[in-house]
């Protein structure tokens, strides 16, 4: 069962991606079009992922997304589940994990680093496996997952330790990544 309150912040996250016009917009995934990307990944959407996605599955950003510069992915094509673009994308928090552990860093929270690198590589994928996996919603920037939950602040993920809060929760963030600020201050406003 989602949550309603989940349900909402996803729908009104969709609406203003929608309202913004500058995102090509599919019509949204079915159930079974979400099971099937969940079974394929192993997690579950966030109640309000979920809802935002089956409003609508954003493919193109204009300016965004086809930008020649273009450093990282665009939206991920849940329909697409095959794709090694996708792969990459959703593995990405995991796998950035443990290149940093292979060099030789190791999270404070977790204790003593054990002297062997495949022993540290070993006991990071264990403790990885206990913490919330990390869906993509755009590029780098991810919410984790989880049915019955909802509202958690969208994470951009570069590095681990290069990690930002990119907006409060996911309709929050449609605004900041795409530039739809909610001040109406002359100039001011455009840099927000």
């Amino acid at each position: 069962m989602t949550d309603a309150a989940g349900t909402a912040l996803g729908m009104a996250a969709a609406r203003r991606l929608r309202n913004l016009g500058i995102v090509d917009i599919r019509p949204g995934l079915t159930a079974a079009e979400l099971a099937a990307a969940e079974e394929r990944f192993g997690f579950v959407f966030a109640d309000d992922h979920r809802a935002f996605l089956a409003a609508g599955l954003p493919l193109l950003a204009r300016g965004h997304c086809e930008h020649p510069d273009r450093a990282s992915w665009g939206w991920p094509d849940w329909r697409d589940l095959g794709s090694e673009e996708l792969r990459s994308q959703v593995d990405w928090p995991v796998d950035t994990v443990l290149e940093e552990i292979g060099a030789g860093h190791w999270p404070h929270g977790w204790g003593s680093r054990p002297a062997d690198p495949a022993e540290a590589l070993d006991e990071a994928r264990s403790r990885l496996a206990e913490v919330p996996r990390m869906v993509p919603v755009y590029a780098h920037r991810y919410l984790p997952a989880g049915r019955g939950t909802s509202g958690h602040a969208v994470l951009s993920i570069h590095r681990l330790t290069d990690i930002i809060v990119y907006g409060a929760n996911l309709a929050e963030y449609i605004g900041r990544e795409f530039h739809d600020t909610w001040t109406a201050v002359p100039f001011w406003g455009d840099y927000v």
